[in-house]
């Protein structure tokens, strides 16, 4: 059934025969991988229930957490990307992004232990890598900063566009980090609503200064 999916995405002026065998031949190479995805996403399962009190069981992060089922989708999606499976990946993604408001590009490369707490308004950008135990909370964008052009003004594709962040970075609610140079050093906290478009050195704490209150009689 897989297979037949994947054919039907496939250029239709292709050799039929030609399009079920390498059809085929992708699915099978999903299938091959499923048992190193069952060790990522206990990883991740970890990661969730080690990092959220709230949390009372592994149980409850599998049937309940939408980062989990987000985080699931996409590392389905980013093996058939890898595959060459046109179009599927974002199809996937983008079906858990309509159900959990958090967009993760397929391309995108994740390590092992990613967590996404709460998750709503999330963005993963598809040429942002992340290493391993990264926890983002809600409202994080990790996006580009421009996009490189030629000399007609056409999107040059394929650059990186999106920042690296390095294993144990957290980064808190409605943080932004964008640029393909940007790197987030090794575990580093970007604080809350910190807009970030340049790297960091690992072990580093960036905050936005306290802002001032203002209180007014009604």
């Amino acid at each position: 059934r897989l297979a037949d999916q994947i054919s039907r995405v496939h250029s239709p002026e292709a050799d039929s025969e030609t399009v079920r065998g390498r059809s085929l031949d992708q699915a099978k190479g999903l299938l091959d991988r499923l048992p190193a995805l069952r060790e990522l996403l206990e990883a991740d399962v970890a990661a969730a229930y080690e990092g959220d009190p709230a949390a009372h069981s592994c149980q409850e992060v599998v049937f309940c957490y939408p980062g989990l089922y987000a985080v699931a989708v996409f590392r389905l999606a980013h093996e058939l990307l890898l595959q060459d499976v046109p179009i599927i990946p974002r199809m996937m993604t983008e079906l858990a992004h309509g159900q959990t408001g958090i967009d993760l590009h397929p391309g995108a490369k994740i390590g092992p232990g990613f967590f996404i707490d709460h998750g709503t308004g999330v963005v993963v950008g598809g040429t942002c890598v992340i290493g391993t135990r990264v926890k983002l909370y809600q409202g994080v964008t990790l996006g580009a900063l421009s996009f490189p052009r030629d000399a007609d003004g056409n999107i040059i594709r394929g650059k990186k566009r999106h920042p690296t962040i390095e294993e144990r970075v957290v980064i808190y609610a409605n943080a932004t980090v964008l640029g393909g140079d940007t790197v987030v050093g090794a575990g580093s906290t970007i604080g809350a609503s910190v807009s970030l478009t340049h790297s960091v050195p690992p072990n580093t704490l960036v905050t936005v200064e306290k802002p001032a209150l203002r209180f007014l009689e009604k």
